[in-house]
């Protein structure tokens, strides 16, 4: 099953990154370029724990459906999102908040996998998993600008 461990500075608190990382409005602005938007569930604001959220957005020209819930929540330091039901096998999202000398040290840990067995698992690795990371990575780009703005660091 293919891991992502992605860390990322933050010149802001870990309590700022913990909400700014569960609001569902700002997980929409950071992925403009996919318009993925929340249909269903919560729709806008902050997530808490047991929330649920179906998105819709479109990758390589594909429409996709995904629904993921809240799963553990442990503020400001921790909170967890799994797939309900969408498009992978698999998907688990830990999100880290730790204090550093910049603000916080945010990680990312993602372990999921596609369907369709050796054919998903050949997709994961030659594909998949790099593409997966660059959203990440531009999401929290986007996190990093918006918290820098707002908290005036």
């Amino acid at each position: 099953m293919p891991s992502i461990r992605l860390t990322t500075d933050v010149p802001a608190s870990p309590k700022a990154c913990f909400a700014l990382s569960l609001s569902v409005d700002a997980h929409t602005a950071s992925m403009r370029d996919s318009g993925e938007r929340a249909v269903a569930g919560v729709t806008s604001g902050v997530m808490e724990l047991g929330d649920t959220v179906t998105w819709r957005a479109r990758h390589f020209g594909v429409p996709f459906t995904m629904t993921s819930r809240i799963s553990a929540y442990d503020a400001p330091f921790r909170f967890v999102d799994e797939q309900v039901s969408g498009p992978f096998g698999h998907w688990y999202h830990e999100h880290l908040f730790e204090t550093s000398v910049q603000g916080t040290r945010m990680v990312d840990v993602v372990d999921f996998s596609s369907p369709l067995g050796m054919v998903g698992r050949l997709v994961d690795r030659l594909f998949l998993t790099r593409y997966m990371t660059g959203l990440l990575e531009q999401r929290n780009r986007w996190l990093v600008e918006e918290l820098a703005r707002t908290e005036g660091r």
